[in-house]
């Protein structure tokens, strides 16, 4: 199941930033999806923040950033105007390590690393709708965690493409590959999960 769509047209950041109907949304090739209702689970939550609050401590000894959805990051075609941009989406939790990117609205350009936390109801808009934005924007890696099968599937650019996912249970100590030192201890968030 994808999300579902607003409306039947054509949307850019400059119509997105003005939306005020108290819903969230992404923003896919002009394609506005709605993110709630409803709202993320108890235990999603608890999931993306323990991961927020994992990476965050393990990057305090650097000047990247850390944050959490809802977060928007717009995903500019080759010099597009703000105005213009037709993609921003709102990953549970990303890494940017070019504070460059950072502005008062967010971000402007691909992080480094990004980890959606599925549901039933993201689950294949993840999967099937923003892998290959992140793809096409660069993205160094992101994570997909499948709480309910309990499994992460790494996705890592090489050569400007993703190859073949990687799965892993979640289990033990998972290393972010796009960010030397960095690294998620799944056995402290598993038993949220229970």
């Amino acid at each position: 199941m994808t999300l579902p769509r607003r409306d039947a047209f054509h949307h850019t950041y400059a119509e997105y930033f003005r939306w005020d109907d108290e819903k969230r949304y992404e923003l896919i090739g002009g394609i506005a999806y709605v993110k709630e209702p409803p709202a993320p689970t108890r235990f999603h939550q608890e999931l993306v923040g323990e991961l927020y609050y994992q990476v965050k401590v393990a990057l305090e000894a650097q000047r990247w950033r850390t944050y959490v959805a809802p977060f928007d990051v717009r995903l500019p075609k080759a010099g597009e105007a703000d105005d213009l941009v037709d993609t921003v989406v709102q990953p549970d939790v990303l890494i940017v390590r070019d504070l460059s990117k950072l502005d008062g609205r967010g971000m402007r350009g691909a992080p480094d690393w990004i980890a959606e936390v599925l549901s039933p109801t993201t689950s294949r808009h993840d999967q099937f709708v923003k892998i290959p934005v992140y793809e096409r924007v660069g993205v160094l890696e992101v994570w997909l965690i499948h709480p309910i099968e309990r499994t992460l599937t790494v996705y890592r650019l090489e050569n400007g493409r993703y190859g073949r996912p990687i799965i892993l249970e979640l289990k033990g100590r998972a290393t972010i590959g796009a960010l030397p030192g960095v690294s998620v201890d799944w056995d402290r968030i598993l038993p949220m999960l229970e």
